[in-house]
């Protein structure tokens, strides 16, 4: 059994994010879904990084700590779009992960973004639209395809979905895409059964 920690995106912690977690959890897993919003759920992206910038990045830390308080170092982050930028940092940098499952987002691995290389033996998988405006047209794509290049395909891979939409898993969103849905937790889910 794999335990997963899955940070939400900018809409806050909505009902399909909700359900995406126990898609992934399927019986077989444990999936923590903390609140970094603390129940706010803001009606648009500009919103919620209005919201996010208003927190400020130093209470968000705080909430990520609080979140991990407690919980076992081997776990698997996890990251929907906004979320991906925590999920990737503690995959990277704190000691004991067992995987990482970045959603429509990925920082690289070089550079003035980056945490740092990825860490050996650490098996990652990756999502994403392929007209996806900040997925495929903001650079995050190239970062997806620099990470598997760099773990190889024992311990990386990149799944690519045709269209635009941003935030397609969430069914409690207009963006949702039902069948797209189901081949990520489909994936996913073989990622975490893969790590016992």
């Amino acid at each position: 059994m794999a335990e997963v920690v899955l940070f939400h995106h900018l809409r806050g912690l909505t009902d399909g994010v909700k359900a995406f977690a126990d898609g992934l959890a399927g019986g077989a897993h444990t999936v923590h879904t903390p609140d970094l919003f603390e129940g706010e759920l803001p009606a648009s992206l500009e919103d919620g990084f209005a919201l996010s910038r208003e927190i400020g990045d130093e209470a968000i830390a705080a909430r990520v700590d609080a979140a991990l308080d407690g919980l076992p170092a081997g776990l698997v982050y996890a990251g929907i779009s906004f979320g991906v930028m925590t999920a990737q940092r503690l995959a990277q940098t704190r000691p004991g992960a067992r995987g990482a499952l970045l959603y429509e987002a990925c920082l690289p691995i070089t550079g003035e973004w980056a945490f740092g290389p990825w860490p050996d033996g650490v098996p990652v998988q990756i999502h994403g639209k392929d007209d996806d405006e900040f997925f495929a047209h903001e650079g995050d794509i190239d970062a997806a395809r620099e990470i598997v290049a760099a773990v190889g395909p024992d311990l990386g891979e990149l799944f690519v979905y045709e269209g635009a939409e941003h935030l397609f898993f969430d069914s409690a969103l207009p963006t949702y895409v039902p069948e797209d849905a189901a081949l990520v937790v489909q994936r996913s889910r073989a990622f975490l059964d893969r790590l016992g």
